[in-house]
């Protein structure tokens, strides 16, 4: 349970990171953006450091490293589609993509939950699946073939993301995110060596700051989510994030929600009950 609890954390904290990283990317370059973020959770995992201290490696700076390819390069690309397509449209189809790799990782490495919980994955890659269903109700924005391509992009190294967390170390405490965290900030800062980008100024710069604290902490949740329960299981309970995003669009941006995302909503709350129970 405590898993499941830590990943419904993770899940509704990546939602509102997710939002305004994808706020700020409307108004600058999506690369910069996600620069300021990186840097900033840089800053926040050095206070976690103390609370949750571990034991650096090399195992642990290395699968790190392999996380930290995936989250700089997803970050990118996803805030790239939420600034250019349909919120509500982008991310659930980064999360149905992020979610297949690990899930099936951790089926191939031997994890076997139980029956219900099955049911309950199956349910909430679904429910994703009907999040991201475009209808007559869903302003189609221009680009939004694009956005949805990038978004799968951003899935996939999502997925890396989340299998290199989950194989670090379980006494490595936050030190395979300090290892993600230099990858991601070499990568990002690399990139804009070879190209001009606008950096994020006044509120936007405020957005993409509160962005990166808060994409930290869900990082830090689904560490912990992942050690002390199945990879299956608590990838499955992260990757409902969209149905927050969903939410803050359609309450801030207005975003209209078709029949076919209200219904996936239902559904994701149903998969959360399944995979938490005994």
């Amino acid at each position: 349970m405590t898993a499941i609890l830590l990943a419904l954390a993770s899940a509704g904290t990546f939602s509102a990171a997710d939002f305004l990283g994808g706020l700020a990317s409307r108004r600058a370059d999506a690369t910069p953006v996600a620069l300021v973020s990186q840097v900033v959770g840089f800053a926040l995992l050095a206070v976690g450091l103390i609370v949750l201290p571990g034991t650096p490696s090399i195992s642990a700076f290395a699968w790190g490293g392999i996380a930290g390819l995936g989250g700089a390069g997803g970050l990118i690309a996803y805030f790239r589609a939420l600034s250019i397509g349909a919120m509500g449209l982008s991310a659930p189809m980064a999360s149905l993509v992020g979610a297949v790799l690990p899930v099936s990782v951790g089926l191939l490495l031997g994890e076997r939950p139980g029956l219900l919980a099955v049911v309950g994955v199956g349910l909430g890659l679904a429910a994703t699946v009907l999040v991201s269903l475009p209808s007559s109700q869903t302003p189609r924005a221009e680009g939004q073939h694009t956005a949805l391509l990038t978004a799968a992009l951003a899935g996939v190294l999502f997925g890396l993301f989340f299998v290199g967390l989950d194989q670090a170390p379980d006494d490595s405490g936050l030190w395979p995110l300090v290892g993600a965290r230099m990858t991601g900030v070499a990568l990002i800062g690399g990139l804009l060596g070879f190209r001009r980008a606008t950096f994020p100024r006044g509120a936007a710069l405020r957005t993409a700051i509160l962005s990166g604290a808060l994409d930290m902490i869900a990082n830090i949740l689904f560490l912990l989510a992942t050690r002390e329960g199945l990879l299956v299981l608590t990838t499955a309970i992260t990757s409902l994030y969209p149905v927050g995003v969903v939410i803050l669009a359609w309450v801030v941006l207005s975003e209209r929600l078709a029949r076919s995302q209200v219904s996936g909503v239902v559904m994701a709350l149903m998969a959360t009950v399944l995979i938490a129970l005994p």
